[in-house]
This record gives structure tokens, C-alpha cells and sequence, in this order.
């Protein structure tokens, strides 16, 4: 089992298999590319470019998919996935960190949520079409998957919403079809802790026995203290039950990653309990950290 970081800067750090970077983020801003890691692109959020041009936010019949707008719940805000001169640019950028990087994972690459976007343009295109409303989105979203992956030379990932079941009608998300030009899934499980985790098992186990590709799955990994370290810890045990190609952990700065590690090694009680417990697959996992902490 690989265990990899997010992390918000550019900096590989020691003990890791995989080391992505978020080099394009949901409020707008974009850095430059961390060349020897993998870099992670939000699509479609973007704050920054909304605010300069309002006209390409997302619309539904409860208004757009702005974080301000209490009818429809949004995270972020979210722009209309087929405006054509902001697709480019986006396009533009992936081709860039294709050939400039070890890869490219896509986030947020797919419409707001049921209903969006009924922009002119979107209803133009989609009667245009001739097919069903949720084919025609399903559609969108895969042709963007396969055009950005054509100008990736290294890995090509996509993370996706962790809605096993309802990502065609919710998002134009079909794993089926998205499957065909990936290399895995990355599936990000985020909590503020883990001490309470039965949904992150059921959710890992969903995922892994019904995609098509490996899976990763992300735990968030930040503000920690001994008791959730703990919780964490315990939690990417029993997901590597699972049949995960591996873990990933959302971490801010490298200091959140190198504590996890000390931690982890330095505790010899909870490396007892994964014994115990016959989680090997961890006890692997902390061997390998011992050569750096």
C-alpha cells in the first residue's frame, strides 16, 4: 500500500510514495508547478475569475453556485463548466503542467449539483445535442476528461466527489466513462477528525469494490493533536483493509506530515494494537517512516 500527501506547498516530503501539490486552488489562484510532483487542478471554482466576469457563474432555477447562495449550498463558487474562453485558458494550463510535471489530477472538473447550468448556453447546447439532460452533462464532463488527458504526458488522475451512487445525476460524473482515461481515483474522505470513522469504511469500501480503477483514498490531516493523531492513525488502518492502491494525507505545510510520522514511530502502544489487530499493512507503512524519523 502507497501513502502519499497534499500538500500546499511545493516541497516533497521524506517517507512519502506520492507528493501532490495543489498548484491551482478553488479561490482563483494559481502558482507554479512543483515539476517533481504530481499537481492538482481545481477546475470549474474559481472565485478570482467569477469576479471578473460574473457572466460565467453557473446557473439553476435557484439562482447561481455561489457560496452566497443559501438556496443551493455550494462550497465554492462555481463557474459554467462550458464557457468556451475559460476552458481554454484551463486546457492552456494543463497542457503546461502535462509537460512540465509528473502529472495532473483534475478536482472540481464537473457541474455544481443537479440542476446547473441553465445559462443560455448550456440550453442551447444541450438541445442542440439531441440527447436526455443527463446524458448531455455526463457527455460535457467526459469530453473535458478526455481532452485534458491528451495533454498530459505523465499521470493522469481525477479526484471525485465521494457520492458513490449519485455522481451521474448530481455532477455529469460517470466513473464508467472517466475510467477509460484516468490512471486512478482519488477519493477524499475530509473530516475535522476521525474519532468517530465508521463512514469513512463503509465509503472506502463502496469505492473499492465498485470502480474501475484503483482508488486512493485522502484523509484530511490537519490542526492535529494526540487524540486525533491517534483517531487518524487508526482510521488509514482499517482503510488499508480495503483493496486500496493507497492513502493519501491532506496536510497544509510539511510540518502536519513530518508529526504524523514522528508520531506514528515513536509510539510504540499503537504499534502494539496494529499487531494485535493484525494491521500489517500499517506496520509496513511506519517501518518505512523509521528511516526518516
Amino acid at each position: 500500500m502507497e501513502i502519499g500527501v497534499v500538500t500546499y506547498e511545493p516541497k516533497s516530503i521524506k517517507g512519502f510514495d506520492i507528493n501532490i501539490y495543489y498548484v491551482k486552488r478553488a479561490d482563483g489562484t494559481v502558482f507554479q508547478p512543483a515539476e517533481q510532483m504530481l499537481n492538482d487542478v481545481t477546475c470549474f471554482c474559481d472565485a478570482k475569475a467569477i469576479r471578473k466576469n460574473p457572466s460565467i457563474v453557473a446557473i439553476s432555477k435557484d439562482g447561481p453556485a455561489l457560496r452566497n447562495n443559501r438556496k443551493v449550498n455550494m462550497p465554492w463558487d462555481y463557474l459554467c463548466p462550458t464557457d468556451e474562453e475559460y476552458k481554454k485558458q484551463l486546457l492552456e494550463l494543463i497542457d503546461d503542467l502535462g509537460r512540465r510535471t509528473q502529472g495532473v489530477i483534475l478536482n472540481l472538473y464537473h457541474f455544481p449539483e443537479e440542476g446547473f447550468c441553465t445559462c443560455s448556453r448550456c440550453q442551447k447546447l444541450w438541445r442542440n445535442s439531441g440527447l436526455d439532460w443527463t446524458t448531455w452533462r455526463v457527455k460535457t464532463v467526459t469530453d473535458f476528461i478526455e481532452e485534458a488527458k491528451s495533454r498530459v504526458k505523465g499521470i493522469f488522475a481525477t479526484e471525485v466527489w465521494p457520492d458513490p451512487v449519485l455522481s451521474k445525476e448530481r455532477f455529469g460524473v460517470d466513473f464508467w466513462q472517466i475510467a477509460k482515461y484516468i490512471d486512478f481515483f482519488h477519493v477524499p474522505l475530509s473530516a475535522s477528525d476521525y474519532t468517530t470513522m465508521y463512514w469513512v469504511d463503509m465509503l472506502t469500501r463502496i469505492f473499492t469494490r465498485t470502480m474501475q480503477k484503483p482508488v486512493y483514498i485522502e484523509l484530511s490531516a490537519e490542526l492535529l493533536n494526540e487524540i486525533k493523531l491517534e483517531a487518524l492513525l487508526k482510521t488509514m488502518a482499517y482503510v488499508s483493509r480495503h483493496n486500496v492502491k493507497g492513502i493519501f494525507l491532506l496536510v497544509h505545510d510539511t510540518n502536519n506530515a513530518e508529526q504524523i510520522c514522528s508520531y506514528a514511530v515513536q509510539n510504540r502502544e499503537l504499534q502494539k494494537w496494529f499487531e494485535v489487530h493484525g494491521f500489517y499493512k500499517m506496520l509496513e507503512v511506519i517501518e518505512k517512516w523509521k528511516e526518516f524519523y
